[in-house]
This record gives C-alpha cells, sequence and structure tokens, in this order.
C-alpha cells in the first residue's frame, strides 16, 4: 500500500506540489501521528519524519524565521529542539516565556518560535527535558533547585517531582494550544532525554519516574505522540516505557545495529533516529572537533534509505550567549577534578555554522532527501545570507580595575562567617546566583611576610587572588599552568600570596562559574556547586572567617551603568577594558578575534557575549548583528590576566589548530 501511495505522490509535477500543510491537512485534521505500522502515518497519510536540530535559545530570535526557512529548504519538514528549564525559571517560582525579565528574555518567546516554524511549513518535535542534556549549563536545571534538599535529581524523590510537576504545569499548557491535533505544528514531544544511561552502580532507571512525567504530559492535555531517545545497543529499553512510549536512537555510525535492536524490542513500530550526530562539540582545551561530508553524507543515506525517519543533530548549533555552555566532569570523582566546560561557540560542525551560513553537509543532505523522500512536496529556495563583515580595529579607551570595582560600585554586598558557594547565596529572591563570578574579599587583615594562602578542596572553577587590588596569582602562559594554583584540578592549593609584611591588608579571592556538568552519573548532580565550599580557606594554616561577598554576575542594568571608567593606561588585569565600535546603517554580523587576549568575558551594549580562553580551541566570538545598532556600540572585555590594546574583528570563526 504505502509503495502504490509513493509511486502515485511522485507522480505529481513539480508546479504542482502542495505545501507541507496542505498535503497533511487540506481536508481537515482527526488525528495525529500514528505507530501502528512499521512506518509513521500523520493525520492517516503516511510520512517520514525528516527533521534538524534548532535550539531558538543559541540563536537570536531576528534569526528565527530565516534559520527555520533554512531548515525547510533543505527539504526537512519538522524542526526540532529542545526547552531549558533553567532559563524558563530563572528563578524559583519566576517564569520567562519571552519579553518576562530575564538577562536572556528576548531568546525565549517559544510560542512565537513554534509559529514561525508553522508559517515556514515545519512540524515540530519538542524536547522538554526536564533534563536535556544539550551541552548547556547544568543541563538546563535551574541551579536553584541545588539549594533544595532533599533533591533527587532525575528520580522519583518527592521534592524534585514538586518542582517539576510545577514547572510542567506552566509549560505544558501553553504547548498544548500548538499541537497538531489542535491546529498547530508540535506533532511529538520527548519524554526526558537519554535516560538509559543513569543506569550506574547499585541506580537503575526508574520506569516511575518516566510514568509520572508521561501523566504529567496527559494531566496537562498533551495528545501527541510521546517518546524517548537512548543508544539501544548500549541501554537495551532501561530508558523508556516499552509498550507505552516510543522509543527513538541516539547515534552518529552506522545505522543498521541500532535499528535491529530497535526493531527486536519494539516488533513492527516505526523506526527513528532522534539523534543522529552530524557533527560534534568543542571542549575548551581540546582540539576544534568535525565530521567530514563524505562519511555524513555515507551514514545519513543509509539511514534514509532504510527507511527511518531521522532528526538531524545539529542542523543549526548556534552559540552558548551568556553563560550558556555547559561541561563535564569526566570521571566517576565528586570532586571537580576532572571538570571540562563546553566552549561559547555550539558551532557542531553542523550543516549551517554558527552564523547560518552554508556547509556542504547542506547540500548533501538537500540532495539526499530529493531522491529519498517518498512524499514530494513544495520547497523555498535557500534563503541567502548576508556576507559577515570584518570592522576595523578599534582601540580600548578606558579601563576599570577589577579591584575598583568591588571597593567603589559591587552589585551588592554580603557578610557571611563561613564561605558560601553562589547557589546559596540569598539573593534573587533566595534562588541564589546562577552564572558569573563569586567574590570571598577579607579586609582588615595582617599578612606577615610569605603568607601562605591554602584553599581547601578543589575551587569551582577558576581563581584570581588580589591583594589589595594587585594580582599575586600567576597569569595564565600555557595548558600546563591548569594543574597549578587557580584551576579545578589542583586540590587543596597554595600560594604565597606577598613577600614582605602588609598591614591592614584587603585579600580577594575572585571565583568563575565556568558552566556546571550537563551529563554524568546520577549522584553528581548535587556536586555542581559553584565557588569556594568544598573546603576552607586558611592564612599560615589559621582558618579564616567573617567574609564580604559580592555577586558578579554581570546583569545588563548594572554592565550599563558602570560609572569608575579611567582612561587605559595598564594592560595588566584583572580588569574591565571598554572600546566603542561606532556603525553606520550597514551592520553585519561579525567575529572578535581575541587572539591577544588570555581569558575572560565580552560584554556588547551591557549583554555577555560569551567567554573566550587562549588554550582554544576557540578564538573568536561570535556577534550577531542583531546585538548592534547604529552609532556607538559599547563592548566591555573582563580580562582575567592580560589585555590587548584593542578589539580585532574577523569574518570567519578561527580555530587554534586550523
Amino acid at each position: 500500500m504505502l509503495l502504490i501511495f509513493i509511486l502515485f505522490v511522485n507522480c505529481l509535477g513539480s508546479t504542482d506540489l502542495p505545501t507541507n500543510y496542505e498535503y497533511y491537512t487540506s481536508s481537515g485534521i482527526v488525528s495525529g501521528i500514528s505507530t501502528n505500522e512499521t512506518h509513521f502515518f500523520l493525520n492517516e497519510k503516511p510520512i517520514f519524519l525528516y527533521s534538524g536540530s534548532v535550539h531558538y535559545f543559541r540563536n537570536p530570535r531576528a534569526y528565527w524565521k530565516t534559520r527555520l526557512a533554512q531548515v525547510r529548504s533543505a527539504g526537512l519538514n519538522t524542526v526540532e529542539t529542545y526547552i531549558p528549564w533553567n532559563l524558563h525559571e530563572y528563578q524559583n517560582g519566576s517564569y520567562d516565556f519571552g519579553g518576562g525579565g530575564s538577562e536572556m528574555q528576548d531568546f525565549l518567546y517559544i510560542e512565537e518560535f513554534l509559529q514561525l516554524a508553522q508559517s515556514e511549513d515545519l512540524f515540530v518535535i519538542l524536547r522538554p527535558g526536564p533534563f536535556i542534556s544539550a551541552e548547556y549549563n547544568f543541563a538546563a536545571f535551574p541551579s536553584w533547585l541545588l539549594r533544595e534538599k532533599p533533591m533527587g535529581f532525575r528520580t522519583d524523590e518527592a521534592n524534585y517531582i514538586k518542582y517539576v510537576s510545577r514547572y510542567y504545569n506552566v509549560l505544558l499548557p501553553i504547548l498544548a494550544k500548538y499541537q497538531f491535533t489542535k491546529g498547530g505544528p508540535i506533532v511529538a514531544f520527548q519524554i526526558e532525554n537519554e535516560y538509559g544511561y543513569t543506569g550506574y552502580q547499585n541506580f537503575a532507571p526508574s520506569r516511575n519516574y518516566l510514568e509520572i512525567l508521561r501523566q504529567l504530559y496527559l494531566d496537562n492535555g498533551i495528545v501527541e505522540l510521546l517518546v524517548t531517545s537512548d543508544n539501544p545497543i548500549g541501554r537495551g529499553d532501561s530508558g523508556t516505557l516499552p509498550g507505552v512510549l516510543l522509543q527513538t536512537a541516539n547515534f552518529g555510525d552506522s545505522p543498521e545495529p541500532y535499528f535491529n535492536k530497535l526493531k527486536q524490542l519494539q516488533p513492527d513500530k516505526p523506526l527513528m533516529v532522534m539523534e543522529f550526530w552530524i557533527g560534534w562539540y568543542d571542549y575548551w582545551t581540546n582540539k576544534h572537533q568535525t565530521r567530514t561530508p563524505e562519511y555524513v553524507k555515507s551514514v545519513y543515506e543509509a539511514i534514509v534509505k532504510y527507511p527511518a525517519s531521522v532528526n538531524i543533530y545539529m542542523f543549526h548549533g548556534g552559540c552558548n550567549f551568556g553563560f550558556g555552555n555547559g561541561a563535564i566532569l569526566n570521571n566517576e570523582l565528586l570532586d571537580n577534578s576532572g571538570f571540562l566546560p563546553m566552549t561559547t561557540s555550539y558551532d557542531y560542525d553542523a550543516p549551517l555554522d554558527e552564523a547560518g551560513d552554508y556547509r556542504q553537509k547542506f547540500f548533501d543532505v538537500r540532495n539526499i532527501l530529493s531522491v529519498y523522500n517518498p512524499i514530494k512536496t513544495r520547497l523555498p529556495t535557500p534563503p541567502e545570507i548576508l556576507a559577515r563583515i570584518a570592522y576595523q580595529n578599534i582601540a580600548i579607551n578606558r579601563q576599570i580595575k577589577l579591584g575598583d570595582v568591588i571597593a567603589n560600585e559591587p552589585p551588592m554586598v554580603l557578610e557571611s562567617e563561613n564561605l558560601t558557594a553562589m547557589e546559596m547565596l540569598d539573593i534573587n529572591s533566595n534562588s541564589g546566583q546562577s552564572y558569573g563570578y563569586i567574590v570571598y574579599r577579607k579586609e582588615n587583615i595582617d599578612l606577615e611576610a610569605g603568607t601562605v594562602l591554602k584553599i581547601g578542596g578543589h575551587v569551582c572553577d577558576t581563581v584570581v587572588v588580589l591583594v589589595n587590588g594587585v594580582l599575586v596569582s600567576p597569569a595564565l602562559e600555557s595548558s600546563a599552568d591548569l594543574d597549578g594554583f587557580g584551576y579545578w584540578r589542583l586540590e587543596n592549593s597554595t600560594l604565597i600570596i606577598n613577600r614582605e609584611a602588609i598591614q591592614d591588608a584587603t585579600v580577594d579571592i575572585i571565583v568563575e562559574e565556568w558552566g556546571r556538568m550537563n551529563g554524568g552519573t546520577i549522584f553528581q548532580y548535587n556536586r555542581t556547586l559553584k565557588g569556594l565550599w568544598q573546603g576552607d580557606v586558611y592564612f599560615n594554616d589559621k582558618q579564616v572567617l567573617n567574609w564580604k561577598i559580592v555577586p558578579l554576575e554581570f546583569k545588563k542594568q548594572w554592565n550599563d551603568n558602570l560609572s569608575s571608567w579611567k582612561s587605559f593606561d595598564s594592560k595588566v588585569g584583572p580588569a574591565l577594558y571598554g572600546a566603542t565600535l561606532n556603525l553606520g546603517t550597514d551592520i553585519r554580523d561579525t567575529y572578535i578575534d581575541m587572539r591577544e587576549w588570555v581569558k575572560g568575558l565580552v560584554i556588547v551594549n551591557g549583554f555577555p557575549v560569551g567567554k573566550y580562553f587562549m588554550l582554544g580551541p576557540q578564538q573568536t566570538l561570535y556577534l550577531p548583528a542583531p546585538f548592534l545598532h547604529e552609532g556607538d556600540n559599547h563592548i566591555v572585555v573582563f580580562e582575567h590576566f592580560k589585555a590587548s590594546d584593542k578589539l580585532v574583528f574577523s569574518d570567519k570563526q578561527i580555530y587554534s589548530n586550523q
């Protein structure tokens, strides 16, 4: 029957082709996706879901329409996205679904994204988590969950379920309006993500937990297809509800073994790859990761030819703007010693690069689907992408020493007898500090000559130390320095902070949050606090108490109102360095080339674009045109160690191993 139907559709002339929605809904909508046969039916018509991942929260809102049009022009009929809990419930009980007052508010108009997807003739697969991984900060768990005890992440523990339920009872009614059977674009939802991987030692994935999540969907009016995704070879059906949820597969190599296992686990059901890894992500200090177009083409063609439905992960990776990058702990220890953060870029070597430009993989996907997609529908021409520009260099013309910022215009100052992790600070409506830096300041202390500072445990994640506003910890010069003082690898680290005796000194210990784990064992989540919390601080083996604590969150309002600027006269950090980019009407995407800097954060017009690091592999920061405007654009660089005297721009991404 399917073969006859395909032959009929292929006989249609190209000028007579319907749109995606015309084909599947012109006679009315009676049903969503059916899984009763070995291929999907949508509204009682055969369909293969040819999808691509695009994360709205990793893309400027102004580019959503173009990115979605690019997805459709490749021959895909569906777009997939995760939904990040940490952004949408940015404080405990405070929600932002676009324009809601959070620092990322312009990235969060989820309803607009869904509407645009439908207007661009795409169906939608949503993956709301609550755990999404996605190499995103804390796998998109809100960091304020760490304040709540007990907290059984990804289990059926009652406190965790209470907060998941509260969030879902807000989120899911918003999404329910956009279901396919209600006239919207959403054809499927994923429950949890790669849940089979939580199996570890004596812990087995909880099917009761999955059932609780499933019931939350049902209770909130979700009627579309519910799925899970895992590696079926390595995890079997441990991460799903057999016979209740459709299991899909995640992989990046030859599909046959995975499909054979799926057919064994759920006979006579449609086959789908939820994540075909068309590229890969980067960690700081590692080599830039790519997958060749030739290899990717062969695997993708094998999947489609099998035939099976498939979602390309990622079709467009985008960028970890703000403080969005995740990390791994890289071992089974709970001490942060194996910490490894993701880069700001989430380019992923995808068919569309970080700035949306076309790669060979885009055209390969387009050509393959033109041959193998049995359902022929009208496709748009790939949108033209405006060429990026390398603006002229601009001079650094102002600075504020970090010590002056802390002393003269801190965002706030808290007092605490003991060291406190940033998440445990009673700020942000008792939601703690999620991102940025935290300063532990000790004032009015007499330092003996050769005083030894000792930090107990491992720092989370990097540290610089000032005495009377002057940097005394070593500057980063090579990857070998990561094994010494100031970084996460060293336990109970020590540093001599002065040569001669100093009376009435001020010591600042500035700790950077560089990304929380986005995947790991079930036991590690509650150990991903940031700041100093694993041990105490000592001067000459004497415990130091009674700290002033300054959270440096780099929120836009504070960034825009800094007033202690002075003329640029020193490249020695840590300091904030300012420059002005004056633009006319020709405003385009660009990259900021940070190869003359060492480590830090770039802020453009008050918004933290992302972090840079001399050890790479990423050497440039993507700066989209929507972040800029005609006239003066203010760029601030928070440099930890040594600044350049200028900002250099590039029209392309640069990697250190190219």
